[in-house]
């Protein structure tokens, strides 16, 4: 009796400032995976130079790529790989670029398979890689640096866009509150540790959209009015109380995130949600959307919450299996389809 190999997907990441890399075996088992920080190289001008990101996209991913595949025992990628997994989009297209054409090169020497995944797809799946018992239908918040959305999962590949922001996303929000503060960069985590330690009532901060009927986001009208509080602290001559406004600016923020979460379950009749991207590992949203009455929520560990390899893999394993594939015409795109 012959064993059936193993179906080991390839996972790459290179959307933004992270460069990931893992191995995936089917939908869930985790046999290596590698991420590579620019935190350190965008620090200096408070958020993403692309121009930098994509440089050091090249020097990091064939180091990080040799370190995942000898952790995960692969020693021969071409009889050993069954699919390359890459992030085609959204994202930045010079960092984009670096990942497809590294995937699509592999791929050719390899005579492997190969996918071009949706980078939003791909938040999706970072909790399905964790929780086995996570099946359509769903919904999904996704919160990061440069998106807030929530899509109506109706089955895997059909996915209906319920609502987005109408400027900053919840991510970027934090940063440039972050950053007025001097809190630097990145800041959400910052501000998110700081609020703990502050009173959310010491500043009455309006909740985005909070009487709107529609299933939204708006945050640059938040970030202003914290600008102008600590415009009129300085004009006061008064210091500034950053825990204070840090826990001012989260409550708001996280009232507008859940109060739209509800609204979606009221307008859907779907009590399931799952949470994914960066703002997802924050505190005080992960104990909010906890304590919603009869919603069942899924979050993902504080690892899979920014931009890694792994929702990658898995989202490109799910559509491979569901029959689609690409082949190396595959070039970013920043309008890469969600739904397939």
């Amino acid at each position: 009796m012959t064993v059936e190999s193993p179906f080991l997907t390839l996972g790459i990441e290179t959307s933004c400032d992270d460069t990931a890399v893992c191995v995936l075996e089917n939908q869930r088992t985790v046999l290596a995976q590698g991420i590579s920080s620019q935190i350190e190289e965008h620090a200096p001008f408070g958020g993403v130079v692309p121009e930098v990101a994509s440089r050091c996209h090249q020097e990091a991913l064939l180091p990080l790529l040799r370190r995942t595949l000898e952790k995960a025992g692969i020693h021969n990628p071409a009889r050993q790989l069954s699919l390359i997994a890459v992030t085609a989009g959204p994202g930045l297209v010079g960092s984009l670029l670096v990942g497809v054409m590294s995937a699509k090169a592999l791929a050719q020497a390899w005579e492997v398979s190969l996918v071009g995944v949706n980078h939003l797809e791909g938040h999706l799946f970072a909790n399905v890689a964790v929780h086995p018992s996570l099946e359509p239908p769903f919904l999904s918040l996704i919160v990061s640096g440069g998106h807030t959305e929530i899509v109506f999962v109706r089955s895997f590949g059909e996915y209906e866009l319920l609502g987005e922001t109408k400027d900053d996303a919840v991510g970027e929000a934090y940063d440039k509150v972050a950053k007025l503060l001097g809190l630097g960069y990145p800041g959400g985590p910052e501000v998110d540790r700081l609020a703990r330690e502050g009173d959310p009532d010491a500043f009455p901060l309006p909740v985005p959209l909070e009487h709107s009927d529609e299933i939204g986001f708006s945050f640059s009208g938040l970030k202003t009015a914290v600008l102008w509080v600590l415009r009129r602290l300085e004009k006061e001559g008064k210091p500034i109380p950053v825990a204070h406004v840090c826990a001012s600016f989260q409550k708001a923020a996280v009232a507008s995130l859940v109060g739209k979460v509800r609204l979606a379950v009221l307008r859907s009749g779907v009590r399931r949600v799952a949470v994914s991207g960066g703002v997802a590992a924050n505190s005080a949203l992960r104990n909010a959307l906890s304590a919603l009455p009869g919603v069942e929520i899924f979050l993902p560990p504080l690892s899979l919450c920014t931009d890694n390899a792994v929702m990658i893999a898995a989202a490109g394993y799910n559509i491979y299996r569901r029959g689609f594939f690409s082949d190396l015409s595959l070039s970013p795109d920043p309008s890469l389809p969600l739904s397939r």
